[in-house]
């Protein structure tokens, strides 16, 4: 079983037809970790039509939405907030976390985001677009492009 988490108030919407390989038993590419849904209070985690997710984390404090015909690799961690602050003043104190950042996420329809990426707030993933493995997103990708590395960047057209 995954573990999910909606808050009061937040949304998590799947279309149809997703599918997810999640645990000991999914996609050894992941290295077994459990799929993890987390909505916080006012989010909307939308995941749409034929998606597949394997071992992937997908937090969302404001707004995730994935499209249509997506596959999300093993190991993926996609979160639409900083966490915490970026000042370190506020940061070691008590309301650090009233102070984070948060940015909406999209991802395209037929978008691929190869195993272990990381996909940061903010960011839109093009339409038909692929991200290489192992990479970290950190400002949004043009529909039809591979992207890849830490930071992610150019890598050609799809």
């Amino acid at each position: 079983m995954p573990y999910v988490m909606v808050a009061s108030g937040g949304q998590f919407i799947i279309g149809k037809n997703f599918s997810m390989h999640n645990g000991i038993k999914g996609n050894p590419i992941g290295s077994y970790n459990k799929c993890t849904f987390f909505v916080d209070k006012g989010a909307r985690l939308t995941i749409g039509d034929h998606v597949g997710i394997s071992q992937a984390a997908l937090i969302c404090h404001h707004s995730i939405t994935i499209g249509n015909d997506v596959k999300i690799g093993g190991g993926v961690r996609i979160y639409d907030t900083d966490f915490h602050s970026l000042d370190a003043a506020i940061r070691a104190g008590k309301d650090d976390i009233l102070h984070k950042a948060k940015a909406p996420v999209v991802i395209g329809n037929n978008a691929f985001i190869g195993a272990f990426s990381i996909i940061l707030k903010g960011v839109t993933i093009g339409q038909n677009s692929i991200i290489g493995a192992g990479s970290v997103v950190t400002r949004s990708v043009p529909d039809n492009q591979i992207w890849a590395g830490n930071p992610a960047k150019f890598i050609k057209e799809a």
